[in-house]
């Protein structure tokens, strides 16, 4: 990168003309003639930068590289950054905005008489909501066409302006344009702006013969954008509101790259395979049903595997002193008044009425965990009292969200909680995570631990955020975690420490929760005999390391692409006898392994074992275990692992052991 050069900007400080000074990422003090572009700072630092740059960032901000940079609100030299190519997702959403304004421009043209709605970009690329001419549909044979149109505006380098005019110039070119979408969005601008600060001008961003309404920023130019695909066609209401025109979304995707391109693709094609949807389904382990919307029905072979987190629960928890409860599904609406539920969260709760009475199903436990420690007296001698319970809960999820496994309305959450002194709770936040790492662990999964803050909507005073706030990043520093901060996502009850991991296709998941509350132990009045025989406040720490069973299922299955560790696998084993007359001596395999604890099968369906052994590779059974005659005499089982085919005979004692150990020791492979 080119250094900016101070004894130039002093010679033309000194000659008189007006100067604007920026703080540079080093700490460096910039001096830049006005009027003081997003260019104009690039290209005081370097002509390279000024030819790589994409944006420019002011003070967190993110401006066009032609609109003049606005003075700094402190008075003092802002801080700036410029966002090249190398600036990571940041770079992307620049390019994949401008992609969708390419898209727009492109339709426009293919399809008269089209109106455009929205075109933003979102994580992994952008989409364009727009309402055909009456007899017109799209599909994705159509996108050829419009990817060549697309390049057409790309090749031509078509410059992004923006331009700020009036609401009436605005209105009257959308409405000449019959772009009744737009004219909507600037009325709706104008009549919800606070009487304090009216809206009377908007930003229009011209490329090409295109001009569309929009708030940017945009890159310099449509060339920058140097790989792009259209990817898939939805319907979509405007607004959200189906009682709307339901529009047609298209979905597309841009990289500064072919090869980034490919890459994605690549990645998006591994988890359409590895989706748990249908993953799910093809091991045997559960379904859906429009009977009962956002609730799975579990297999028996899914149900092992469900069973099988909750025992791994309980067997971990029971050293570190938690003790399993269990509460109601129903309380009354006092319970959720005083929890701050009615008020903060009812629009997700299932709620119902019972002899005048209105009562609701639990979205979480900690409420009734609240109570159930109000039952009985406690001395500071007995805590922390630490509670469990694979809880059942309810949340009234909207349709339009439910994903599978990984948003549902019905499910059942590894729930625990920690009633403790204020001198506790370094010593209980710490227990947890150790919990967690040891868990995420026999998962082969490595996490990063994320502080979420005080969120808007919450209750309590500052104080006590200040407090939990405070609480929370000295148990993590006084161990010298490493963590980043989400400013304003904790709970509405207390901040949190989010475990967060990243799967095999390099997306990101939150697992566990810590969450500090002082908040729920004031509304409900908990208390403690303290050694001074007077009464205190204890403090509640929420925990939840597998998050939902439900949720980290559907994770672990897309992560591991269905082949789960041997000791979590649906079906573990399957018996494969090569004809009829083995089928007796497999059924006794099958009974012996069962008996030693494995979940085997046994298929003697009247097929080649060779499509035997197909099926089961495409069940991602760990083990598949082929009996001929030379088996049968010799009390053995031919051992073929899924993937890594034929390892060779054992016995079948000596196979049952082998089983039984990485069972027993929950080997990730």
């Amino acid at each position: 990168m080119d250094q900016y050069d101070p004894a130039a900007m002093s010679e033309a400080s000194a000659a008189g003309a007006a100067t604007r000074q920026f703080t540079l990422p080093s700490g460096d003090i910039l001096t830049v003639q006005e009027p003081a572009t997003g260019h104009a700072v690039a290209a005081a630092i370097g002509s390279g930068l000024a030819r790589a740059a994409l944006a420019i960032k002011l003070d967190g901000v993110t401006y066009d590289l032609a609109r003049e940079l606005p003075p700094s609100a402190s008075g003092q030299p802002g801080r700036i950054e410029i966002i090249t190519e190398r600036s990571g997702e940041e770079a992307l959403e620049l390019i994949r905005h401008d992609a969708a304004h390419v898209f727009a421009a492109s339709v426009l043209e293919l399809y008269p008489g089209v109106k455009i709605s929205i075109g933003p970009p979102i994580e992994s690329g952008f989409y364009y909501d727009i309402e055909l001419p009456d007899g017109t549909n799209l599909s994705d044979a159509d996108f050829p066409r419009i990817e060549a149109r697309m390049r057409e505006h790309i090749n031509a380098d078509e410059t992004f302006v923006r331009e700020d005019v009036s609401v009436e110039r605005a209105l009257e070119l959308f409405t000449a344009q019959q772009q009744d979408y737009k004219v909507e969005l600037i009325n709706d601008l104008v009549s919800n702006a606070p009487a304090e600060a009216p809206v009377t001008s908007v930003s229009l961003y011209t490329n090409g013969p295109f001009v569309d309404l929009c708030r940017g920023p945009h890159a310099p130019s449509t060339k920058r954008i140097k790989a792009f695909k259209l990817q898939s066609v939805a319907g979509a209401y405007w607004r959200g509101d189906s009682s709307r025109q339901m529009l047609t979304r298209v979905y597309g995707t841009a990289f500064f790259s072919k090869q980034e391109l490919e890459e994605h693709l690549e990645r998006l094609e591994r988890a359409r395979a590895n989706d748990h949807r249908r993953l799910g389904p093809l091991l045997g382990m559960f379904g859906f049903s429009e009977t009962a919307p956002g609730s799975a029905f579990w297999f028996p072979r899914g149900t092992e595997v469900f069973n099988e987190l909750v025992k791994l629960s309980r067997e971990m928890g029971r050293p570190r002193g938690y003790t399993e409860v269990k509460t109601p599904q129903l309380f009354d609406s006092s319970l959720w008044k005083t929890s701050g539920h009615w008020d903060k969260y009812r629009e997700n709760m299932f709620v119902t009425e019972a002899e005048e009475r209105q009562f609701a199903i639990k979205p979480m436990n900690c409420p009734g965990h609240c109570q159930l420690y109000l039952m009985q007296r406690h001395s500071y001698r007995e805590l922390p009292v630490r509670y469990s319970e694979p809880g059942l809960l309810h949340r009234n999820e909207a349709s339009g969200t439910l994903h599978g496994l990984l948003r549902v309305r019905h499910f059942s959450q590894d729930d625990g909680h920690i009633f403790c002194t204020e001198e506790q709770i370094q010593d209980e936040v710490a227990g947890v995570l150790e919990f967690a790492f040891a868990t995420y662990r026999l998962f082969g999964v490595d996490v990063r631990l994320e502080l979420s803050t005080r969120p808007e909507q919450r209750i309590g005073s500052d104080e006590l955020w200040d407090r939990s706030e405070a609480a929370l990043r000295n148990a993590l520093e006084s161990r010298g975690l490493q963590y980043a901060v989400n400013e304003g996502d904790g709970a509405f009850y207390g901040p949190k420490i989010d475990m967060h991991m990243t799967d095999s296709l390099g997306r990101s998941w939150q697992l566990g929760t810590c969450q500090l509350d002082y908040n729920f132990p004031e509304r409900f009045d908990l208390t403690y005999t303290g050694p001074d025989n007077q009464e205190h406040r204890p403090v509640m720490i929420h925990r939840a390391l597998f998050g939902s069973y439900e949720r980290f299922i559907g994770i672990m299955l897309e992560h591991f692409g269905g082949e789960l560790p041997v000791w979590l696998a649906p079906t573990q084993a399957i018996v494969l006898p090569i004809s009829d007359r083995h089928v007796e001596y497999a059924a006794g395999v099958t009974a012996a392994l069962t008996e030693a604890g494995a979940r085997v099968e046994t298929d003697d369906r009247t097929e080649s074992i060779s499509r035997k052994i197909r099926d089961a590779e495409l069940r991602k059974i760990p083990f598949m275990l082929v009996v001929g005659d030379r088996e049968q005499e010799a009390g053995e089982v031919g051992v073929r692992e899924h993937r890594r085919g034929d390892v060779g005979s054992l016995s079948v004692t000596a196979f049952a052991q082998r089983l039984a150990e990485l069972i027993t020791t929950r080997a990730t492979a």
